[in-house]
């Protein structure tokens, strides 16, 4: 079901509880992914097929994304970061939002399980940074949880700063 722009997703009732995401198919390449020049090499908005990435996300964060997030992707972000594998399978993601000027936010980094410690996510992040300095973002953000802390600061060069969130919606 697709909804209008503007409309927002249905969401589950708080009192039922999530089930775990199966894809309607058996997941399969993406035929409409243009090769990759080498497997595990990041492309920037490569075309993603909604069971394949509601997949990966489940595995990286649980829950069950809502369907139609590729196509709210393509309307929504910047663009997005993602990487397949050697067969050509999904292994990892990263979505970049922005405020169409100076700042962009990454969100959803994930790497398959299969996949991670290889520098995927590293990988994903720096394309991520370099594509939103080619759209003219000046500043890179990104909220994280304090296991995260070293891959986020180490790793890929974000500086600590303090920043605040509240809840909007009951969990």
């Amino acid at each position: 079901m697709t909804s209008a722009p503007n409309t927002p997703e249905p969401t589950p009732s708080p009192t039922t509880p999530p089930t775990p995401f199966t894809p309607s198919t058996p997941l399969t390449p993406n035929p409409f992914a243009p090769p990759h020049p080498t497997p595990f090499t990041p492309a920037w908005r490569t075309p993603l097929a909604d069971d394949e990435l509601r997949a990966l996300l489940a595995e990286a964060f649980g829950g069950v994304p809502a369907p139609g997030i590729a196509a709210r992707l393509a309307r929504h972000s910047l663009g997005w970061a993602a990487v397949r594998d050697e067969t050509g399978r999904l292994a990892g993601f990263v979505n970049v939002a922005w405020d169409g000027g100076a700042h962009a936010f990454l969100l959803d980094t994930a790497v398959a399980r299969a996949h991670r410690r290889r520098g995927l996510g590293r990988a994903l992040v720096a394309t991520a940074a370099a594509e939103a300095r080619a759209a003219g973002c000046d500043w890179l953000h990104v909220d994280y949880e304090e296991h995260l802390r070293s891959f986020y600061e180490n790793a890929c060069g974000f500086a600590p700063t303090a920043a605040g969130l509240v809840r909007l919606r009951a969990a």
